[in-house]
């Protein structure tokens, strides 16, 4: 399932608040949105799911406009997670997280023993279970926000779009929720979630939208977008990019470092190198995904080779090995578009 935004543009009254947004959700696809206070993040998610009307261009579903479909039929298709803000319902965190349900039960019917157990399913999934059975106005606004994630995932969407579902949230459930969104991806489902963590995009998302507050988008790979030259453009802020290493893959990091001084941020290419970017992938199933991404940099490629393990008549891992001479950002691109695949361990080693 496709979700495409089409020259999308919104404001209210003489106020123009973004313009010629563009981009395409594919099925697994996992993007970040960013933007400075004020963007309108919230709001392009509103336009997008039809909830705000937008001014000119257009959200479609596989080619066809959400303005066309439905409620009943959108909904089936789609989810959307706002934040946890105002009053909570007096319902437990179960029944919350039922209502879900909703697109998949008949209007005059009630809920099936396949509902209460997908219900419990997630519940699980997402480490509430103990939260089944409380009053929602009796949970922390953190866990609200877990039970909102939970309701949406029980409609079982295609298309999954959150509103900065790690908000509020302590750094154990902020892994919840990084991780269920991994996992959704791996799946096939398409999920789109605003963030105010840089790092979070850089980590998860393997395509990313930046807004700026002049209204326009900025759309690609996360490597491609997600830069220092990027987050200053946008934020009006120098950042540092770095990386910390475990002993599986290499994690990218943003420290801001001060405001920016307005000065020109054209990011320069720099000099083309050589580089070993090593791949292990936990199984066979992530295969085709991996050889389409390497498919994609085939140009910079010099040396490639590859080793299936197994052990006791069992798949363990494929183990990759590819040699490119290529600029940085392009190396930095394709390490984290491999990164963003679930079950996948890479590293790229730069020649000096």
């Amino acid at each position: 399932m496709t979700l495409e935004v089409k020259n999308g543009r919104f404001g209210y009254g003489d106020t123009q608040l973004f313009e010629d947004i563009s981009f395409t959700a594919e099925k697994g696809d996992l993007i970040a949105i960013l933007g400075p206070n004020g963007a309108g993040k919230t709001t392009l998610l509103r336009c997008i799911t039809g909830m705000l009307k937008w001014k000119s261009g257009g959200s479609f579903i596989d080619g066809v406009p959400i303005k066309k479909l439905s409620a009943r039929e959108l909904w089936k298709k789609l989810a959307y997670v706002p934040q946890a803000k105002g009053t909570a319902s007096s319902a437990t965190v179960f029944e919350t997280v039922l209502l879900g349900r909703n697109s998949h039960i008949g209007t005059f019917s009630q809920p099936k023993k396949e509902d209460t157990d997908k219900v419990s399913e997630i519940l699980e999934r997402l480490k509430i279970s103990h939260l089944a059975d409380k009053s929602c106005r009796r949970i922390s606004g953190g866990e609200l926000q877990m039970s909102l994630i939970a309701r949406a995932l029980a409609a079982q969407p295609q298309i999954l779009i959150l509103d900065e579902p790690e908000s509020n949230l302590d750094f154990r459930n902020q892994l919840i929720v990084l991780e269920t969104l991994s996992q959704l991806s791996a799946e096939g489902i398409t999920c789109i979630f605003n963030t105010h963590y840089p790092e979070h995009a850089l980590g998860r998302a393997n395509k990313s939208l930046i807004l700026g507050k002049d209204g326009k988008g900025v759309f690609g790979d996360t490597a491609r977008v997600v830069t220092e030259e990027g987050i200053e453009r946008a934020f009006g802020v120098k950042a540092l990019i770095s990386e910390a290493e475990t002993k599986s893959r290499v994690f990218r990091t943003v420290t801001p470092v001060s405001l920016s001084d307005g000065a020109d941020t054209q990011n320069e290419r720099k000099p083309c190198g050589i580089a070993v970017v090593s791949v292990i992938a936990n199984g066979f199933s992530q295969a085709d995904r991996i050889n389409a991404i390497l498919h994609k940099y085939g140009k910079y490629t010099i040396g490639r080779m590859g080793i299936p393990y197994r052990k006791g008549g069992v798949s363990i891992a494929n183990v990759i090995n590819v040699t490119l001479e290529a600029p940085d950002e392009e190396i930095a691109s394709l390490v984290g578009e491999l990164s963003a695949i679930k079950g996948v361990a890479v590293k790229a080693t730069c020649a000096e």
